[in-house]
């Protein structure tokens, strides 16, 4: 019994060993196939081709951090409905999971519509 417990862990065992063996090698192939040429034209800051100018601090407005919070918030949350859908065809749940996804639901509406009355999707 102990052998068959643990013959799916030996599966996994050698996938991981030999996942930090090919990245160890991938490495390995990188630091003996790389030029090594250092040079202060290297060493400067690449933004597409353009030399840097001015200073590096600019101003960002927070609205867009607000708008990228909004999406991920919903677009996460909506992964949620995914395994809702494989639970609601099995015998027994369909009641539960359908008052349950309908909380959720409606919880995620509510937080849509107070983003909305916030001002929190206008773009402006």
């Amino acid at each position: 019994m102990g052998t068959t417990f643990l013959s799916g862990y030996s599966a996994l065992g050698l996938m991981i060993v030999l996942g930090v063996l090919l990245s160890v090698a991938a490495f390995a192939a990188n630091r003996l196939l790389r030029t090594q040429r250092p040079s202060p034209a290297k060493a400067t800051t690449y933004e597409c081709g353009l030399d840097p100018v001015g200073g590096d601090w600019a101003q960002v407005q927070v609205r867009y951090y607000v708008y990228a919070f909004l999406y991920v918030l919903f677009a996460v949350e909506s992964l949620f409905l995914f395994p809702w859908a494989v639970v609601f065809d099995a015998p027994g749940f369909r009641l539960v999971t359908v008052a349950e996804m309908a909380v959720f639901v409606g919880v995620l509406v509510l937080g849509l519509a107070y983003a909305w009355r916030k001002g929190g999707l206008r773009w402006v």
